[in-house]
């Protein structure tokens, strides 16, 4: 039987298809980036995780981007903005691109110390879906 440790926080979702698919999130505690490894091509997407501990400094970054994307998803649920004013779209907010291009490559390149886990998802009953201190859900992890 899987074992799987306490739900934690979800600071940032930074893809979602079907479930969560990458973002940051806390392992025992420990902020680290996730990278679902579904295969778009093969129709599959288990609930199997690539997982590497993020800095302070790149959280940090990451909680200010997500925060641009909250503010904008607010504006868009209210009427108030197009899907068109997306920020992710590029061009449109000046300091998400400079976010975008300083959190490239720790994004991109798993660091040496990644590692392949399970996690489950457990919702967290809240309104708006996306807060400033995280998506409405939680992560339990498989270590």
């Amino acid at each position: 039987m899987t074992k799987f440790g306490p739900a934690e926080q979800v600071y940032v979702e930074n893809e979602w298809y079907d479930g969560p698919r990458a973002g940051v999130a806390a392992i025992a505690g420990v902020p680290h980036r996730f990278k679902s490894m579904y295969d778009v091509d093969e129709d599959n997407f288990p609930d199997t995780y690539l997982v590497w501990p993020v800095t302070q400094e790149n959280l940090d970054l990451e909680v200010e981007q997500w925060r641009i994307f909250v503010d904008w998803n607010t504006n868009y649920e209210l009427g108030l903005a197009h899907v068109d004013t997306h920020p992710g779209q590029g061009g449109i907010n000046v300091r998400w691109d400079e976010l975008e291009v300083a959190l490239h490559t720790q994004r991109s390149n798993p660091s040496f110390l990644a590692r392949t886990v399970k996690a489950k998802l457990t919702s967290i009953h809240r309104t708006p879906r996306y807060a400033s201190t995280g998506p409405s859900y939680a992560l339990s992890w498989e270590l």
